[in-house]
């Protein structure tokens, strides 16, 4: 290659050097370093006179020049010549000099190149730049900032010429007066510092071992004079910083005298910078390098100091500390180590400050000084050893800091100190404290809103780091389980440390078990000595309560079990077996369960049982009286969490119980009853709770109490002359008197049954009557406080409840029943309609359930006033969702929980009164008369007011099975009533009412068959079958629930009674008009069924029916219904077909819904179908499809309007195909049926719909989708499913009603029916040949389409109807019509793959019709020219040679030009019918020349945009690989280009060249020639795959071939690429010129 070749290339380079694309400077620059590393000196001379020639070359070209330079010297800099060298670094400092001005970019980048080369020759450098560095004149900045750098990069060699430098530097110091100069000299000298430090802690590797720190003390001294008395002074910045860094390194080389002697000046300035300056980590980083070198050589005078240092460095450690900015945690961890570097020094002076400063209450203050007192317990141990008292004292004041921030602090430094022993020392239980504070810290942040101070630490955070830390303590530091272990248990007990109280139990746990494990005799607590501890009683009923409430603060139900189980022995030692046996299972329930899921009512009777036997266990009476007397003192701490409250109440009741001493009992429950606040309603069942308890075993005793205490001084009121208004005192003995009436309900209920029925009315009723009931003037008045009717609701239901118990066993009448019935129902009257906010309702049911089976019995209209009150005033309440508004202010809204559970009781309650009121008479007729009061529910719009209804119902039949008796025949008369009620309820909309509709139909036919006489366990197979019929209604789809519907009537109509059927039957027609559309629908198919099975004589009613079919189709909005009635149809069609047609057809289009089903119906009879379908295939075969008809008078133009009557026979055809039953007749004349329909289809293809007559409007109807409908309903009546899926998969049908995507639509249709249906294509190939000679176009294009697909398939030869359509193919190849020719050329190409064994038949007509087809002129699109290749690509697969050889080259040469057509499919076609006409042209030398002609046009195209057409050029390649003529060029294509593999391009064309070059030396002219040519290419990609392709060339190339390049024309072609507007080609471009080498 020529050097002017290179030159060119790197001169084209160079200029492109500054390319405004990133992409291609990058390669540019890559490119101009291959160069540089192959021949280095002739680049960077080049390089050289580039910029000597361009001397006002812009800077950032300037710069990437530079940069190239330092690239090429720094990888090849021991190829460079030593001449080379010299004039690089002349040229490198001139150009760092040349301006006076500093430009950065490009003196930094003439910097860095001498730099870059004085790692080698550091002489050369330094005597190239000492010459501009010399004494009395100011150097220029980029000089002394290369002696910077210099000393950083090559230290060893640097640091010998140090002295001198600095030596001719000092003078200069002085002269320096602007502020870049001065940071410039600053940076060198902390650089030069550095370096010489470096170079002396190196001695042992330096060249020179003699050089000493005191070599350069004079000077530096000399310039730390300046730098400190002048420069620090600066108004700038940046400057400032930098001369503090530099006055820091330069200290350690400063003499001790001169340093002892700047200190008390020193300090202070620097310190003064932490004001003046944002950046603190460097001035940070140089105080620490002068402490450093002070404390070294043992400074006296830094004591002096110390005040201000401490006061400085204090401030900067209490800056925060931002994670995510390294500069500020840097700075943190410099400042702790210049403290680390004082408490070496001063230790006590530093640890006093310290402990000072944390009384000062600023919070940043105390961060800081926490942080340092960390630091210094962590790293001084030994220093910190005599102080730990003092600072345990000091540690005080933070810990009562209100800052979470500072509360997180101290924390950590407790963890240290525990970890340092300081716990175990007088103070340290405060420490302990100080956590479990913070472990009980209630919950504050708000989820999903983010702090307003990002540094801000929630409650709960610091609470999980203390938790942690507790945890860590308990764990890894061994001494301090004496110190915990067990005062830890002191703080199970005030309520304030109720949230800490897992954390804490967990680690009494761990501690426990490790003295436990051990033997330890420390593990038995001795409660005598350790007077500060809780009680064993108090302690057992702490972790008791608190396992009550499991989940409770953080979860603390299992720790607390766990403990209690620990701490048996401790507690008492008869406890350990019980416990051991029974609170294991009881963990095991609480691992299985959540808050959510958790049997809470269960949960609490197990806590209870277990306490029972533990007291059983302990059996000293002493011991349980005090545990008693203890939980009764104990109540008080729980009164602002009541429910734990309530639960201690009925342990105390359990604990009463197991005691034998009366006395105490009585004083005990005096306690409870003087000491509880009444006014809350918790609080009152858990104490009526607790005395039921206790009367289990102290019945009289109880009594006798709770009779005094309702005689006590606490009822009498202060007197009230007029009593206007009621005295605060009133309420509250309203709440104790509630409180007592729970009570007996309470006693009534636990008392021992065999006592209970001789207290219930003279000591139980009778005191809950006196206490409801209150005297005004002498007479007796109800009190309307809520809480007192709760009260007696409740304890009326206990009483019922004790009754119904002891009943059982003796007769009892309960003669104040119906008084209390009375009252009690008074109150749901009272309560209001729209809202649930109490359970009166839900008490006053349950209660009335209770009282209805005692005798006396209700009279027959005291059960419908109650029942009436109850069910209306339960089903009536808004949903549960429903949130009530506030009416007053005293009503609360109920949270939701609690508002589903008031629910879900109250539901039950109404369920156990509908049941008890069946109960004393199960017949018929009171079941009529309890459902009743739920019918006119179950048709309510409200969806959750016919569930309540249903479920009801269901309930209550239930239990009408359940309980009934037949004792004679008894005719169960209100069957049909109650089943034409619910029948049509199992199509509800909602899930629920379905299969809830369909238990009660199944439990009222089992009821039935109990009336007529099988046993209770008899099964009717029928009756049977409804339960899984079930499963079917939970499918919402319409067609399910009525298939349901029907079976389950075919059921009723077998079990029910003949005399019942008019009843059932009026009902149903009822149901058509429910408010439910879905239960009109079921109504009308239970109907139908029902008549159909049972009915009959309908024949009769014709007349009246089409009467109603008219009427009702036009009214019934709901489908099914319509359905039903249009059942008739038929009937009139199958006696009046012509007419019922004609008026079907004269309907206005599109038909509506009623003609449509009308249409529908005429199929389900084979006979009319048939007829139908022969009418209309006549009409549409004469009549005209469509009119011309004109846009407008102006515009001129015509539009295709479809006619009236063969348009409105399509749609009926259509809807009458859509009936099931109309695939006999659909067959029968399928062939005839589908030529019709897509005839039809070609003429409706783009045609509009006609206007009705009556509106003036054009009817919207998409004339061609009827049509393709039509076709789309035949397939499906022909059973081709098959056809039709494939048809949907390719979304056919979409393209074949639409003008443009027509032909496709067609051709899938064709291919759909070849491969699925192939026997009944002859005769539809039949039908459909005489359309071929139709005056409408359209249709020949539509036939000529599908004939021209079916000849795609082997079908046409195996039915042998190939010849009838190759002949009409060579007809249609003279068609008028351009798109008929088209598809004509196409139809004779496919013959290849559908009958390939049939192509040399036709081979003179084929090669014939494709050869005119490549030359056909009127062909706008070329789409005839397109089909001829492709269709000849097919051809030549199955053609002989003989029949092609002599047109091979003929073709090769007609193909050529369509190489690099701009049409993609044209340039993919031609490219794949060039790889199959290989095999003609294997052997052939003519071939062979031709195959290379194109080569390189196939090789470039193997990038081309088009996928396809790469995917050609890589099939055309691999299949003409063998004529190439190169066995290595064979196997690469054969092995790289496949049409699904990724090639790597760039891979493959440099190997490519390789072999071209050694096997086709002779042709390296012809291919670079013509890759040239491609310079000029249309594409992008393609030019840049051509200044690829010729990179590899050159790049590959030996020196003997480059005479057969013409170098100059590829030079100029490069740099012309080098300048191609797409950026991929230039970088492409650069890339090559990186192979000029």
């Amino acid at each position: 290659m020529g050097e002017t070749d290179v030159e060119q290339v790197t001169l084209a380079l160079l200029d492109a050097a500054n390319d405004k694309d990133s992409e291609v400077q990058a390669q540019v620059r890559k490119s101009m370093l291959t160069l540089g590393n192959e021949q280095p000196d002739r680049v960077l001379a080049m390089c050289q006179d580039y910029l000597l020639k361009h001397p006002k070359l812009v800077v950032s070209h300037r710069v990437v020049i530079l940069q190239t330079i330092e690239l090429i010297v720094g990888s090849r800099i021991d190829a460079i010549s030593y001449p080379r060298f010299k004039s690089i670094i002349s040229l490198a400092s001139d150009e760092m000099t040349r301006s006076k001005e500093v430009v950065p970019n490009w003196q930094q980048a003439a910097s860095n190149i001498l730099v870059a080369v004085g790692n080698k020759h550091i002489n050369d450098i330094m005597e190239e730049i000492l010459r501009k560095f010399q004494p009395g004149v100011l150097p220029h900045f980029f000089v002394v900032q290369t002696l910077a750098k210099l000393s950083d990069s090559n230290v060893y060699g640097m640091v010998p010429f140090l002295n001198a430098i600095l030596g001719t530097m000092l003078p200069m110091l002085s002269l320096t007066k602007q502020d870049n100069m001065k940071w410039v000299f600053s940076y060198a000298l902390c650089h030069f510092s550095d370096s010489i430090l470096e170079y002396l802690a190196n001695l042992d590797k330096a060249p020179d071992p003699t050089v000493r720190q005191d070599t350069f003390s004079s000077e530096i001294n000399a310039a730390f004079d300046i730098l400190f008395n002048n420069w620090l002074q600066s108004r700038e910045s940046k400057l400032r910083l930098t001369v503090a860094e530099a006055v820091g390194s330069m200290c350690h080389l400063m003499a001790s005298d001169k340093l002892e002697e700047q200190i008390p000046k020193l300090i202070p300035a620097i310190l003064s910078l932490f004001k003046k300056n944002n950046e603190h980590y460097i001035i940070s980083k140089s105080l620490c390098h002068i402490l450093d070198a002070s404390v070294n050589m043992g400074s006296r005078l830094l004591e002096t100091q110390l005040d201000s240092l401490l006061f400085a460095l204090h401030q900067q450690v209490s800056t925060s500390v931002d994670y995510s900015n390294p500069p500020t945690v840097k700075n943190h961890n410099e400042v702790l180590r210049c403290f680390s570097l004082l408490a070496n020094a001063f230790p006590d002076r530093l640890v006093m400050f310290v402990l000072q400063r944390l009384e000062n209450s600023n919070e940043r203050s105390r961060f800081g000084s926490l942080a340092v007192l960390r630091h210094f317990i962590n790293s001084s141990t030994s220093m910190m050893e005599s102080k730990k008292l003092l600072i345990l004292a000091s540690i005080r004041q933070p810990m009562g800091d209100h800052s979470n921030k500072v509360k997180k602090r101290v924390v950590q430094v407790i963890s240290a100190m525990a970890h340092h022993g300081y716990l175990e020392l007088d103070g340290g239980e405060l420490l302990v404290r100080f956590l479990v504070q913070h472990c009980a810290l209630p919950d504050t942040s708000q989820r999903g809103q983010k702090p307003a101070d990002p540094e801000e630490v929630t409650n709960e955070a610091l609470r999980t780091m203390c938790d942690n830390t507790f945890h860590l303590l308990t764990t890894t530091v061994g001494r301090l389980a004496d110190v915990l272990w067990p005062k830890l248990l002191d703080y199970l007990i005030p309520p304030q440390y109720s949230n800490a109280t897992t954390p804490l139990c967990k680690s009494l746990i761990v501690l426990g078990n490790k003295k436990k494990d051990n033997k330890e005799p420390t593990f038995i607590i001795d409660f005598s000595e350790e007077v500060n501890l809780p009680s064993p009683q108090i302690l057992m009923i702490k972790l008791l309560v608190n396992a009550a409430f499991p989940f409770n603060s953080r979860g603390h139900g299992a720790p607390s079990l766990s403990l209690l189980q620990l701490l048996s022995v401790n507690i008492h030692h008869n406890t350990e077996a019980v416990w051991d046996k029974e609170i294991p299972p009881l963990l095991t329930v609480l691992e299985e369960s959540t808050a959510e899921n958790l049997d809470k009512k269960s949960w609490d009777e197990n806590l209870l049982k277990l306490l029972s036997k533990t007291l059983v266990a302990v059996d000293d009476d002493k011991w349980v009286c005090q545990f008693a007397a203890e939980a009764t003192s104990y109540l008080s701490m729980y009164n602002n969490a009541l429910e734990e409250k309530s639960f201690l109440y009925q342990c105390i009741g359990v604990t009463l119980q197991q005691s034998f001493n009366k006395e105490f009992v009585k004083k005990q429950l005096q306690e409870i009853l003087l000491t509880a606040r009444h006014s809350d309603a918790v609080e009152r069942e858990g104490v009526a709770l607790g005395i039921g308890l206790c009367a289990n075993s102290h019945l009289e005793g109880t009594l006798a109490k709770l009779d005094e205490f309702g005689k006590s001084d606490v009822f009498k009121k202060s007197p009230s002359i007029f009593n206007l208004l009621k005295d605060r005192n009133d309420v509250e003995v309203e709440k104790v008197k509630s409180t007592l009436i729970l009570c007996y309900g309470q006693v009534a209920v636990n008392a021992p049954p065999e006592k209970i029925l001789n207290c219930i009315d003279q000591d139980i009723l009778r005191c809950i009557s006196k206490h409801f009931k209150t005297k005004v003037l002498g007479i007796k008045v109800e009190t309307k406080d809520l809480t007192m009717k709760l009260s007696l609701i409740q304890s009326v239901g206990l009483v019922a409840k004790a009754i119904s118990e002891c009943v059982k066993k003796q007769s009892y009448v309960f003669s104040r029943k119906q008084e209390l019935i009375a009252v009690i129902q008074d109150f749901i009257k009272g309560e209001p309609a729209d809202a649930l906010r109490t359970p009166v309702r839900h008490l006053v049911m349950s209660t009335c359930a209770n009282l209805m089976p005692l005798d006396p019995a209700l009279s027959e209209n005291e059960s419908f006033d109650l029942l009436k009150v109850c069910v209306n005033g339960v089903l009536s309440l808004p949903p549960e969702t429903h949130t009530p508004e506030k009416t007053t202010k005293e009503e609360e809204i109920l949270d939701p929980k609690k508002r589903k559970a008031l629910y879900k009781d109250t539901f039950s309650s109404l369920h156990e009164l509908l049941s008890s009121a069946l109960a004393k008479d199960p017949t018929p007729d009171s079941l009529q008369s309890v459902f009743k009061h739920l019918e006119c529910w179950l048709t309510s719009p409200q969806d959750h007011e016919r569930v309540r209804a249903i479920s009801a119902t269901a309930h209550m039949l239930t239990h009408y099975l359940d309980s009934m008796t037949v004792k004679n025949m008894v005719s169960f008369h209100n069957l049909g009533a109650l089943l034409g009620r619910l029948s049509p309820r199992c199509s509800d909309l909602h899930l629920a009412v379905r299969t809830t509709a369909i238990d009660c139909i199944y439990i009222l036919l089992s009821i039935q068959l109990r009336y007529e006489g099988f046993a209770l366990d008899y099964k009717d197979e029928a009756v049977e079958g409804l339960l899984p019929l079930k499963t079917q209604l939970k499918n919402p789809d319409h067609s399910v629930l009525y298939k349901t519907c029907s079976e389950l009537t075919k059921v009723m109509s077998k079990r029910l009674p003949q005399q019942q059927m008019s009843t059932l039957v009026f009902m149903l027609f009822e149901g058509l008009v429910d408010s439910q559309t879905n239960c009109c629908r079921a109504s009308s198919v239970i109907l139908n069924t029902l008549l159909k099975n049972r009915g009959g004589g309908l024949q009769e009613m014709v007349p009246e029916m089409l009467e109603v079919l008219h009427v009702q189709l036009q009214s019934i909005t709901e489908e099914q219904v319509r359905v039903a009635l249009g059942q008739t149809v038929l009937i009139m069609a199958s006696q009046h077909l012509q007419t019922v047609v004609n008026a079907l057809v004269n309907q206005p289009l599109p038909y509506d819904s009623w003609t449509s089903e009308m249409w529908m119906a005429l199929g389900a009879d084979p006979i009319v179908a048939n007829q139908i379908i022969e009418m209309v295939m006549e009409k549409l075969a004469v009549m005209a499809p469509y009119l011309d008809k004109k846009e407008s008078m102006i515009r001129g133009g015509t539009t295709k309007v479809a006619t009236n009557k063969p348009l409105a026979m399509t749609c009926g055809l259509k809807e009458l195909l859509l009936n099931g039953q109309s695939q006999e007749p659909a067959l029968s004349k399928f062939p005839q049926l589908f030529s019709c329909l897509i005839v039809r289809l070609a003429v409706s293809v783009g045609v509009s719909a006609p206007r009705d007559n009556t509106t003036k409007r054009t009817a919207t109807v998409h004339v061609a989708g009827v049509a393709a409908d039509a076709l789309s309903i035949l397939l499906a009546r022909a059973q081709l499913d098959e056809v039709l899926k494939r048809l949907d998969e390719d979304k056919a049908w979409d393209a074949i009603k639409e003008q443009n995507t027509h032909i496709t639509g067609v051709t899938l249709l064709a291919r759909a029916m070849a491969k699925h249906a192939g026997p009944r294509l002859p005769t539809i190939v039949e039908c459909l040949c005489p359309s071929l000679n139709n005056i409408y176009e359209c249709q020949r294009i539509t036939v000529t389409s599908f004939f021209s697909e079916l000849l795609n398939h082997h079908v046409a030869t195996e039915l042998m109807f190939i010849d009838v359509l190759m002949n009409n193919m060579m007809e249609r190849i003279s068609d008028p019509c351009c798109t008929v020719r088209m598809l004509a050329v196409r139809g004779l190409g496919n013959i290849a793959v559908g009958s390939p064994e049939k192509v040399n038949k036709y081979a003179k007509e084929l090669l014939a019709a494709m050869s005119s087809g490549m030359e056909e002129k009127d062909d706008p699109g070329k789409l005839i020219t397109l089909e001829a290749m492709s269709g000849l690509s097919k051809v030549l697969l199955y053609l002989d040679k003989k029949n092609v050889q002599l047109l091979v080259v003929y073709i090769f040469m007609k193909i050529k030009p369509f190489l690099e057509s701009e049409n993609d499919e044209i340039r993919c076609a031609s490219i794949h019918l060039m790889g199959k006409l290989s095999k003609f042209g294997s052997g052939e030398p003519v071939f062979k020349d031709q195959i290379h002609n194109v080569l390189v046009s196939l090789l470039l195209h193997l990038v081309d945009p088009n996928p396809h057409v790469v995917k050609a050029c890589k099939y055309a390649m691999r299949v003409c690989a063998p004529m190439v003529g190169s066995e290595q060029i064979t196997a690469m294509f054969q092995n790289h280009l496949y049409e699904d593999k990724s090639l790597h391009y760039g891979e493959f064309i440099n190997d490519l060249t390789k072999y071209l070059i050694q096997d086709f030396p002779g042709m390296l002219n012809f291919y670079h020639i013509s890759v040239l040519q491609f310079f000029k290419s249309n594409w992008s990609e393609v030019r840049a795959g051509a200044a690829m392709f010729i990179g590899f060339l050159l790049g590959n190339l030996s020196e003997e071939h480059y005479s057969h390049l013409n170098m100059g024309a590829i030079t100029k072609g490069l740099v012309m690429l080098l300048q191609d507007p797409d950026p991929v080609v230039r970088v492409k471009a650069a890339e090559a010129m990186g192979h000029f080498h």
